[in-house]
């Protein structure tokens, strides 16, 4: 690793911030059934959160690629604390509504634009090429571990001792977070500054000529394009199954507001399995067979919550679903970051998450819509009936000849 001081920084970070994510992820969705018993409501929360995706990503991409990415990660975590601070102070104050968690979470959903894509196009600056998989393999077990396993049950404990209190934490974790990467040293970490130093950001191309740019070089990119589409239909599928599930969870699984925290939690003991191997199974069999496999395993979860009533049946789902989800995370986000010039980096992130952030938005608001009219499990029939589709449709195009043929450009690391 080229700094590990400064990855470790990076690192426990995106721990703290996940944590508090975590606790959110469980008590924003305690929040709204409080608010509404409307699942197509309630699913408005999460499309409202990933609007900004489509809105936003492109343009994020491109000014990612303009700056220095340590101090934007900084400043967005600081203001999403801002944000998240209000949000506790109106429940405090028994001010919320819909309207009000609406403007919030969409607030966020801005500010994750441009620190998420930052913060993956932030990794190769403070980590050598060959360290990239273990380097985002740690990186995703912290965010699992925090987001999925430590959080949630955090979040539910929290949000029944008080509504307001898991609100204040997350907006807490951001504004720590935010010191950390700060603590970052200054360096090249802007990916124009790392292929062309000595000329001065303001004098360099339009933004619409980035954008442009970033996307014909992806879409160019056979197995990039691959990538992208796959993870943006399957993400599609996800999100309108699981943006009613604090209603899935209360009404068929018959669980608490604290025992909903920890079946979210069951996501991330497969995400530890899925950080302790990836880095192995890449290696063993390459990309093109772990994504197919997650290709059905991403299939035949979505009819174990279709027909299930036991939450150990879904809490055991749930596990294999993270491992999936770590390892496929992985996989995707490597092999991006090799293949993919450091000036470009940020604008081909921006191009990945507006087809699986997209995705995933579209997805929150007709699955909310489904559940409604047709009942609360029939969102996840309807992802079973489309990733069945997508799987023989695509079975044939993620192949190893699709990774092999477009080989990575490997690049080296920028000096920080």
């Amino acid at each position: 690793m080229t700094d590990k001081r400064d990855y470790a920084k990076l690192w426990v970070s995106t721990g703290i911030s996940a944590l508090g994510d975590g606790v959110t992820l469980a008590a924003g969705p305690l929040l709204m059934a409080t608010i509404t018993r409307d699942p197509a409501l309630i699913a408005g929360a999460v499309f409202a959160q990933q609007l900004p995706w489509l809105l936003f990503s492109l343009f994020s991409g491109a000014f990612v690629d303009r700056v220095d990415r340590r101090v934007l990660v900084g400043v967005v975590d600081t203001t999403r604390g801002l944000v998240i601070a209000a949000l506790a102070l109106l429940v405090w104050y028994d001010r919320v509504s819909v309207p009000a968690v609406y403007g919030a979470v969409f607030l966020m959903g801005v500010g994750s634009t441009l620190a998420d894509n930052a913060a993956q196009a932030l990794v190769p600056s403070v980590v050598g090429t060959e360290d990239l998989p273990k380097a985002n393999a740690w990186l995703s077990g912290a965010r699992m571990l925090c987001s999925q396993f430590a959080g949630p049950p955090l979040g539910g404990w929290l949000f029944a001792a008080g509504a307001a209190l898991p609100f204040g934490v997350d907006a807490a974790t951001f504004l720590l977070a935010a010191v950390l990467v700060f603590a970052i040293r200054p360096g090249a970490h802007t990916g124009r500054a790392a292929t062309d130093p000595g000329r001065p950001i303001a004098e360099r191309t339009s933004v619409r000529r980035d954008i442009g740019e970033g996307f014909r070089w992806l879409w160019s990119h056979r197995a990039l394009r691959v990538l992208a589409v796959v993870a943006g239909l399957m993400n599609l599928t996800f999100g309108g199954a699981f943006a009613s599930y604090v209603l899935f969870a209360k009404e068929r699984l018959g669980l608490t507001e604290v025992g909903y925290g920890f079946l979210l939690s069951a996501t991330a003991v497969g995400g530890v399995v899925g950080t302790l191997t990836v880095a192995r199974l890449d290696a063993r069999f390459g990309a093109a067979p772990l994504l197919r496999a997650g290709l059905i395993v991403e299939t035949l979860a979505h009819l174990v919550f279709a027909v299930t009533r036991s939450p150990w049946v879904a809490a055991v789902t749930l596990v294999i679903f993270g491992a999936h989800t770590t390892i496929w995370g992985v996989v995707a986000d490597t092999y991006r970051q090799r293949a993919t010039p450091a000036r470009l980096l940020g604008r081909a992130n921006s191009v990945y998450l507006l087809f699986s952030m997209g995705g995933f938005a579209l997805g929150s608001l007709l699955g909310g819509f489904v559940a409604k009219a047709f009942g609360i499990t029939a969102p996840f029939w309807v992802a079973f009936a489309a990733m069945t589709a997508l799987t023989a449709l695509v079975w044939r195009v993620v192949t190893p000849s699709v990774f092999t043929s477009a080989a990575p450009e490997r690049q080296q690391p920028v000096s920080a």
